[in-house]
């Protein structure tokens, strides 16, 4: 008697999903914690919204129109002389706009009706009132231990993370202290120094900004439309404009400074 050796193969087809993409993890600075951003909707002020787009549309023809007047420049030299004066000034011209040089600081003082801890409660959320050219232009509002406002610009080519890290204290008076740091793709930004305060009329804000940052030559057109539409956009949230104090100086930048890798190009609404 014959044994017959009989084998069976059982086929297994194993689909592999691709996982989900998950949030960029966020690293909290002070306490080296590992942080997963939130997503969820953030509820910005309309009226405040308005303003910002009014302003994002006046501010981007400004900045094509540097450029504009660059390459005029360029082609001007071009035509009256040759092509190498007219790369040097076109060089000279990009590295003037570009350089930074101007610093900026000054204080604020607003006023409101809204009680103490309502204006605390706006200045430490995802949408403080004084950063209204940032969460008002930002594409996406991540929320955690920090505030992250992703912009876009040059045609959605390009982006920036702007993240907001907010401490809270007491002043030896029994007011609030607030203090916003800001960085730009993980750079030194500017900060923002806000104490509230209760009087009898209602609700007294001042902060005290400084940039950690100089601007070039080329933000000054920004900066003025900026000026147009900000105080505006504070009332558009109930805040009136007591008192404003600004100071621009003139600094020696270094070498370093002038390599390109130090003159990232960061959107215009940044300097503000």
């Amino acid at each position: 008697m014959r044994l017959v050796s009989v084998r069976r193969f059982i086929r297994i087809d194993v689909v592999v999903k691709p996982a989900k993409k998950l949030p960029t993890p966020l690293i909290n600075r002070h306490t080296d914690c590992l942080l997963m951003p939130s997503t969820r909707s953030v509820d910005r002020p309309r009226k405040a919204l308005t303003i910002a787009k009014r302003y994002l549309r006046l501010e981007r023809p400004l900045s094509a129109l540097v450029v504009v007047l660059a390459v005029i420049g360029f082609l001007g030299t071009f035509v009256a002389t040759s092509l190498v004066p007219a790369v040097v000034v076109g060089g000279l011209l990009i590295v003037v706009a570009r350089a930074p040089i101007i610093e900026s600081r000054g204080t604020v003082r607003l006023r409101t009706n809204e009680d103490a801890e309502s204006v605390v409660d706006s200045f430490t959320g995802p949408t403080p009132p004084i950063l209204v050219f940032q969460w008002g232009i930002a594409d996406e509002i991540l929320t955690g231990d920090t505030v992250t406002y992703r912009l876009s610009y040059l045609f959605g080519l390009r982006s920036v993370e702007v993240t907001v890290d907010t401490r809270t204290d007491r002043t030896p008076d029994g007011g609030r202290r607030i203090e916003l740091e800001l960085t730009a793709d993980g750079q030194s930004w500017s900060t923002y120094v806000v104490t509230v305060d209760t009087l009898d009329d209602g609700t007294v804000v001042k902060y005290e900004y400084t940039a950690d940052r100089r601007f070039g030559l080329r933000r000054i057109p920004q900066r003025i439309v900026a000026n147009r539409y900000r105080d505006e956009a504070l009332e558009a949230q109930g805040y009136v404009i007591v008192e404003r104090n600004e100071q621009y100086g003139v600094g020696i930048w270094t070498t370093d400074q002038l390599c390109w890798g130090r003159l990232k190009h960061f959107p215009s609404q940044m300097y503000g």
